[in-house]
């Protein structure tokens, strides 16, 4: 039963950071490979180790401060997400496999596919439907402030996906929640205006 319940919240923590990787590649990457390196939380085996090595962490917090910055920047955020489209969801199948491969004797290929299925999946609701609709209702001007707040829940439901993959779903489906109610608030606000505007045209 123990054994059972390991595996799934294995396998719980492997969707979570995956799906982190589908908003920034490298902030799970490296809480993963910091927490590999300095705790007991999480071991690698190989040849996922690797990510345990200084310079891995050294280029992922390079490569962090990097997309960081670039995905503050107007113009250059959309080029980043064009660039990460590849990025992103190879992230997430590496993150995916390593995770499942601690705790879990899941194949390594079905790993890798999940992985890259929900990292890739939640970039491109980030690129294509997310970011779009922040940048027409703000004129660009939230886009910055929306990319800070992604970078902060991937940190968060990375370190969770690790340490507490229950509270980590949790949190995932209340975002995913709320994102989901406002812009459904902000289609039918959208609708009652426009509605409005044809009955002040006809009368």
């Amino acid at each position: 039963m123990g054994g059972t319940l390991t595996g799934i919240l294995g396998v719980l923590g492997a969707f979570g950071l995956s799906a982190s990787a589908g908003l920034n590649a490298y902030i799970p990457l490296l809480v993963v490979s910091l927490l590999a390196k300095f705790t007991n939380t999480i071991t690698l085996a190989a040849p996922y180790n690797a990510l345990e090595s200084w310079w891995t962490i050294g280029v992922l917090a390079v490569l962090s401060i990097v997309e960081i910055v670039a995905d503050k920047i107007p113009a250059v955020d959309h080029v980043n997400d064009v660039v990460q489209s590849f990025i992103r969801p190879t992230a997430g199948a590496i993150l995916f496999a390593a995770s499942a491969n601690a705790i879990t004797d899941i194949s390594p290929v079905l790993s890798l596919i999940c992985g890259l299925l929900v990292a890739g999946s939640v970039h491109a609701t980030k690129s294509l439907v997310v970011r779009p609709t922040v940048t027409v209702a703000t004129a660009g001007v939230g886009d910055p402030v929306v990319s800070t707040a992604e970078d902060i829940f991937a940190v968060i439901v990375s370190v969770l996906s690790v340490l507490l993959p229950i509270v980590m779903i949790i949190l995932v489906f209340l975002v995913i929640w709320l994102i989901a109610w406002g812009i459904r608030r902000r289609n039918k606000k959208k609708e009652t205006l426009a509605l409005k505007e044809t009955y002040e045209q006809r009368y």
